[in-house]
């Protein structure tokens, strides 16, 4: 497909595009939940529910779309260039594989990554009558299992669901702002997703006690087919601009954990006459500065 780039006509056009300029500051991944052709009640709901915990961070297709991402994927950039969204989500259902979700993102409107899970069991929203986190709440993302850092296809689920589920990049954090816990638990081959409301108890002292309430949606996967970038292909989405990056500065490094460490030169210290704390312990007595005066004893001779 080739794009043709018209001057824009009007103001609103114009700050159409302006939007949709490569920025130094990247705006918050927005994500399409597209409906397959033949996709069953089941994963209808579970796409409404990702949508309601995604929003306002998303677009949903409620027409359904016969299409096929491991075939073709035309469609899926089309609808990426139209709504301009980097990340989608993707609901069929057939015989072969039933109640399918195929989530990706794509990196310059084409597909860089995508992998298709199985829905094994599925909580809705509405099947669990609790009170529910406002629209927008940036989640806090768990992920409990080895075979995330060890299997190559589980890490970039991980990196996947880390970019899906993330929401929009905030300077600091208030402690009452944490109320939303997303977790993910890889064992024997099936992936568990949980949704947790945080609730703030009074404990008797500064800190308040934690507990999680349970609030939906929530999932039992398993993993089936893969489409993953290539090591060189997956380095280039990573790439930052020049202008983002810290400048180097002499004498200062960073550590792990983000602290910093300077580094300060200074001439060479005599350390015989550093002052010390004067204590009665530490005077010296008659006889040792009688020794370094020579053998003077500093007492004046009485007179004759």
């Amino acid at each position: 497909l080739i794009y043709c780039y018209r001057k824009p006509k009007t103001k609103r056009a114009k700050r159409f595009l302006e939007k949709r300029e490569p920025k130094l500051k990247e705006n918050t991944k927005n994500a399409m939940l597209i409906k397959g052709g033949n996709a069953n009640l089941t994963v209808t709901e579970v796409l409404k529910d990702i949508y309601a915990v995604k929003k306002p961070f998303a677009v949903l297709y409620k027409k359904k779309n016969i299409t096929r991402p491991f075939e073709d994927q035309t469609s899926l950039e089309f609808f990426s260039k139209k709504s301009d969204c980097s990340l989608f989500m993707f609901g069929s259902h057939n015989k072969k594989r039933p109640n399918n979700l195929i989530i990706g993102r794509m990196f310059d409107y084409h597909v860089l990554d995508m992998i298709e899970l199985g829905i094994e069991k599925f909580v809705s929203l509405k099947d669990i009558k609790n009170s529910k986190c406002p629209e927008g709440t940036k989640p806090m993302l768990i992920f409990a299992g080895d075979v995330f850092d060890v299997n190559e296809e589980y890490r970039r689920l991980k990196s996947l669901l880390i970019d899906f589920f993330r929401g929009p990049t905030v300077p600091s954090i208030r402690l009452a702002g944490l109320e939303y816990v997303l977790h993910f638990t890889a064992v024997d081959g099936k992936i568990y997703m949980r949704s947790y409301k945080v609730l703030l108890k009074k404990s008797g002292c500064k800190i308040p006690r934690i507990e999680l309430e349970e609030m939906g949606p929530s999932l039992d996967l398993v993993m089936r087919r893969t489409h993953l970038a290539s090591d060189d292909h997956y380095k280039k989405s990573l790439k930052q601009p020049k202008a983002l990056k810290p400048k180097k500065k002499k004498n200062i490094s960073h550590d792990v954990f983000g602290t910093t460490y300077g580094r300060i030169h200074m001439q060479k210290q005599d350390l015989g006459k550093l002052q010390t704390r004067k204590m009665k312990g530490l005077r010296k007595r008659p006889a040792e500065k009688s020794a370094e005066d020579g053998g003077i004893s500093p007492k004046k001779s009485k007179p004759t």
